[in-house]
């Protein structure tokens, strides 16, 4: 009797170990997702000590991640190719899924943080789904 209940025990752990498994690979065969802003700062004074901070606490409690920031009040620029770069501020942050984005644009927290930028700049932005390498 023996025997069959560490047979049975090995099958279930089996299963546990290629189920988590899947999940993991399932979880690498998602490409990140791209959240792209442009900000036409009018207060920079405000836009740096007021908003960012928020706005950068709240994307980090979120997920997200910074890749990329350039233009007015960054020490990155923008470099055109096809036609004029932006002139205002851009930055782009990498999340694991759209809804994760979505999750932190709707946070209160943002919110919060968007009350104080929207007084200090003008926004644009928007996702694009990365592309799996």
């Amino acid at each position: 009797m023996k025997p069959k209940i560490g047979t049975v025990l090995g099958l279930v752990a089996g299963i546990g170990i290629g189920a988590a498994a899947v999940q993991v690979l399932h979880a690498a065969n998602h490409p990140p997702v791209y959240y792209v802003a442009e900000q036409d700062i009018s207060n920079p004074d405000c836009y740096a000590n007021e908003f960012v901070p928020l706005a950068a606490a709240s994307i980090k409690a979120a997920g997200g991640r910074y890749v990329a920031a350039g233009g007015v009040g960054s020490s990155g620029k923008v470099t055109g190719f096809d036609g004029e770069p932006p002139k205002s501020r851009v930055v782009i942050h990498v999340w694991d899924s759209l809804e994760q984005i979505q999750a932190w644009y709707n946070s209160p927290e943002y919110k919060e943080a968007r009350k104080i930028g929207d007084k200090c700049a003008q926004f644009r932005s928007f996702a694009v789904d990365g592309v799996l390498q």
